[in-house]
């Protein structure tokens, strides 16, 4: 289990920029992207509660999407669907809300919640919101564009680095849209 790209914006953008590595701050997100905060910065959640607190500082993507959408005839690449860690080896989709991830030697992050993907994925490329949300056997959506959490150790973060959940609660809560 290893970080394959590491991105960030400081501008509200679809796709981040990818980097040779990032600083994640404690409570906040990654230094220089514009998520980070202690409060929602996504516009949409902003223009409904500005004081909500931000669940969304850090965004993972799973590299093995990126697998699954080249053989559904897309061609995406890390960080552009702007999550600023992609793994590769680690069932994102699988943990369980409040799972900690320990991302290199020393940031410690916590899993709030599932991607909501939203219609600037289709913008960026056509039918790729479709690509992205599949069903279950029991009809509930499924939807694979990564998991967000908070981070609650800082450090610095760059591709190479080991990803190992560090720890998971007791009781399995399945992960909702943050």
């Amino acid at each position: 289990m290893r970080v394959v790209c590491v991105a960030r914006d400081g501008t509200h953008r679809f796709s981040k920029q990818p980097v040779p590595a990032i600083t994640l701050l404690g409570g906040l997100g990654v230094e220089g992207d514009a998520h980070a905060g202690v409060t929602v910065k996504h516009r949409s959640r902003v223009a409904r509660d500005p004081t909500v607190p931000n669940l969304r500082q850090l965004h993972l993507i799973h590299a093995e999407l990126f697998d699954e959408l080249a053989e559904a005839g897309f061609s995406v690449a890390p960080a552009e669907m702007g999550e600023n860690v992609t793994t590769r080896g680690i069932d994102l989709l699988a943990l369980p809300t409040g799972a900690r991830l320990r991302l290199g030697p020393t940031a410690l992050v916590e899993v709030t919640g599932l991607r909501n993907p939203c219609h600037q994925i289709d913008a960026f490329q056509p039918g790729l919101m479709k690509a992205v949300l599949g069903r279950a056997a029991d009809g509930s959506l499924i939807r694979k564009s990564g998991v967000m959490a908070v981070v609650l150790e800082g450090g610095i973060v760059a591709p190479g680095d080991a990803v190992t959940v560090e720890w998971q609660p007791a009781v399995f809560h399945p992960l909702a849209p943050v």
